[in-house]
Order: structure tokens, then C-alpha cells, then sequence
């Protein structure tokens, strides 16, 4: 039988590598000599970042990363992933602790004017989370009660500039979110649509309004002038698209009923008006 040495092996393996990124724009030589991608990814945020049980990082935007590190450097463990919240994913970003952000980060003017962004791979919006006997059935019906949100969301943001008589109650993680509204210190509870949907479907005392507000890109985040980063990542993404990789991995995180959700979030375009 014939055996190809291990030197050919290995020129094969990188000539595979080589091909596949052929029609992307050169990575930074910074981002090459270092050997790895670093992205910053929610760990509390399914499905689109997480810890499993393991302590693995699991979920959506997690493959989407280790697909960019695929594209990089032929592996997908050369994705170092770095846990993010809301509120320090972008002053990691500009302190130079990660490369990129791929931890649903709305795009809006007010960030954009600090950071950039890629082309959105997908759109989302607000939407509220009550207990199920709840008296509020509309967005409207929240003034004078309190609603508990995370730092440094889009969701934040909105409620903070339209609804003024409603009290916000501020903080870090989705479970600290979802044990405030489950202690009844806080009356509902303010978050992307795709996440209260999961978690909705996980906890029956729940439901949702399905009253969307805030609706915007979601896209990666990148320091301001670094264009040949963007270029790359843009490639990068558009390679995911045509290869159908959101729809895989939107079958592998998203539980069957909700998988419409975000096959509409990444395949179509984001609602006229929105």
C-alpha cells in the first residue's frame, strides 16, 4: 500500500488548507504571527454562547468562530475564545484582550462610533419576558413597573431613551436576569427575542409578549481602522453564508422549535422600517 511521507502529508494537509482560503483577502500579519484568532464570546447567552456542562464553549456564535479559525489557520481550535458580557465586550475589543467580537452585538450609532462593525450576519430584535399571570400585555403596560435588563445592551439603551418612566434595574448575566424576574424583583424582563424564546420555552411560568422593539443588525466588532481585518472577516462570514454554515449550525443549537426564529434572522432580510 502506498504510504505518502509524512512531509508530503503534511504539504498535502496545508496545500487543503491553502485552497480553502484562496478566495479570502490576506490575513493581518499581526493576527498570522500570533498564531491564533482571539474572539470574545458570551459563556451565559444560549444559544449563542455558553458553557455546557463540561465547561466547554458551546453554541451558535462559538462556531462561528472556530469556523473563522478554520478559515485561518485549518483548525478550529486556533479560535482562543475569551468569555464577554454586554458591558465589557468592547473595552476588551479596544484594549486589545480579543481581535474581534462575535457576542450578539447589536449595531447602533452610539457604538459605532467607537468601534466598527462587518457586514450583519444576521437581525434580531427586544421583545419582554413576564410571568405567566402577569397583568402586562404590552409594552405600554410597563410604565410604573420595573423591568431588569443587562449593561451595555441595545436593549438598555432603548428603554433608557423611550420609556423614561419605567425603573430599570441593571445587570451583569442572563442568569441574574432570570433570577430577578423569578424572585419578583423585577416585573419583567427586557432581551433579545431569540434568547427569551429559549428561555420561555424552558421555563413553562414564563412567556414572552412578542412586542419587538430595538430591531437591528447584529454584526462582529472590530477596533476602527483596522481594514484589512474587516475585509477578511467579511470574506470570512460571506464564505459561511454560501456555505450554508449558519443553517448547520443553527441545527445544532437551536432547539427544533424555535430553529424558524433564527433561519428567518440570518436568511432574510431585517423588517422594512426596522
Amino acid at each position: 500500500m502506498f504510504r505518502l511521507p509524512l512531509a508530503g502529508l503534511l504539504a498535502a494537509l496545508l496545500a487543503v488548507a491553502t485552497a480553502r482560503a484562496a478566495d479570502m483577502p490576506p490575513l493581518p500579519s499581526d493576527i498570522t504571527s500570533q498564531g491564533v484568532l482571539r474572539v470574545g464570546v458570551k459563556c451565559d447567552y444560549p444559544p449563542a454562547g455558553f458553557l455546557d456542562s463540561k465547561g466547554q464553549f458551546s453554541g451558535l456564535e462559538v462556531g462561528m468562530a472556530k469556523q473563522l479559525a478554520q478559515f485561518a489557520f485549518g483548525s478550529p481550535d486556533k479560535a482562543k475564545l475569551e468569555c464577554v458580557t454586554a458591558e465589557n465586550r468592547i473595552p476588551a475589543l479596544l484594549g486589545h484582550k480579543i481581535d474581534i467580537i462575535i457576542a450578539t452585538l447589536g449595531v447602533t450609532p452610539e457604538r459605532a462610533r467607537v468601534i466598527d462593525f462587518s457586514e450583519p450576519y444576521r437581525w434580531g430584535g427586544g421583545d419582554i419576558l413576564v410571568p405567566k399571570d402577569s397583568k402586562v400585555q404590552a409594552l405600554a403596560d410597563l410604565k410604573g413597573h420595573k423591568v431588569v435588563l443587562l449593561k451595555g445592551t441595545t436593549e438598555e439603551m432603548w428603554f433608557t431613551t423611550h420609556m423614561p418612566d419605567v425603573e430599570l434595574l441593571k445587570l451583569n448575566t442572563v442568569s441574574d436576569a432570570m433570577q430577578a424576574l423569578k424572585q419578583g424583583r423585577a416585573d419583567a424582563y427586557a432581551h433579545d427575542d431569540g434568547v427569551l424564546a429559549q428561555l420561555a420555552a424552558k421555563n413553562p411560568e414564563l412567556r414572552e409578549l412578542h412586542t419587538p422593539y430595538a430591531v437591528a443588525d447584529t454584526a462582529v466588532g472590530l477596533r476602527k481602522n483596522e481594514a484589512a481585518l474587516k475585509a477578511w472577516v467579511n470574506a470570512g462570514l460571506e464564505r459561511m453564508k454560501q456555505g450554508g454554515d449558519y443553517t448547520k449550525l443553527i441545527d445544532q443549537w437551536v432547539e427544533p422549535g424555535l430553529r424558524w426564529l433564527y433561519l428567518d434572522q440570518f436568511q432574510k432580510p431585517k423588517p422594512t422600517g426596522a
